[in-house]
């Protein structure tokens, strides 16, 4: 499918109600089309990979066309100064976490970036990061646990950070990484007990969400199995 066809395409399944919804949950408007993941995975599955046409979706600067982007390219063929370039336009949390979910966290450099952007203080980069962290605990199935492990005193820096794109990334990367295995679950919850005990609203609020979630019955028994 070429690059006019796939706009033509979006710009057909556009829906000004569902943009008005969108912005109820916090999804930034402008240049959005209002078009269902559903559809825009049926569009990626009609496209196949294609990297060349991801950069160009990409640089459309249209919402519905970067999450699209982020389906179609090719993560081997993704470099680090395009995740640096993508992350800089993140303008939208959902177009962070979608981007994470689908190709960074694919890509050699997801580690390493998920590392570097948690110190970054621009509030959708730094959310990429933990995004990141998050995924990479549900997708990378192979990976040692001292991959996370590294990844828990950051979390702990980083639960001051009261802005809640930030909050709500670094709480949903210590979930996850507590209910990835047994061994994983005890370090997680021993870092939401530290978080706990910092004086900031934040880092409670944080610690105290993942402890209900990380010591319930229905993780442990899971975990168990």
């Amino acid at each position: 499918m070429k690059y006019n066809s796939v706009l033509k395409k979006l710009k057909s399944l556009s829906d000004s109600e569902t943009v008005k919804e969108m912005v109820k949950f916090g999804i930034n408007p402008k240049n959005t089309y209002g078009v269902s993941i559903p559809n825009l995975r049926k569009i990626a599955k009609e496209i196949e990979k294609d990297h060349a046409l991801a950069q160009k979706l990409w640089d459309s600067g249209i919402h519905e066309a970067r999450i699209l982007a982020s389906m179609i390219d090719k993560p081997e063929m993704v470099t680090e100064k395009q995740m640096e370039n993508w992350v800089k336009d993140f303008d939208s949390w959902d177009v962070c976490d979608l981007v994470c979910g689908n190709l960074f966290d694919k890509t050699v450099f997801a580690y390493q970036k998920a590392i570097e952007w948690s110190k970054r203080e621009e509030e959708l980069v730094k959310r990429a990061g933990f995004v990141l962290m998050a995924a990479l605990s549900v997708h990378d199935k192979k990976a040692k646990d001292g991959k996370f492990l590294k990844f828990l005193p950051i979390i702990k820096r980083e639960s001051i950070d009261n802005r809640n794109f930030v909050k709500k990334a670094v709480n949903w990367a210590l979930r996850q990484i507590g209910k990835r295995n047994l061994s994983l679950n005890k370090a997680a919850i021993k870092t939401a007990k530290e978080i706990q005990k910092i004086d900031s609203r934040s880092a409670k609020w944080i610690a105290s969400d993942a402890l209900r979630e990380l010591k319930s019955e229905k993780v442990q028994k899971r975990l168990r199995r």
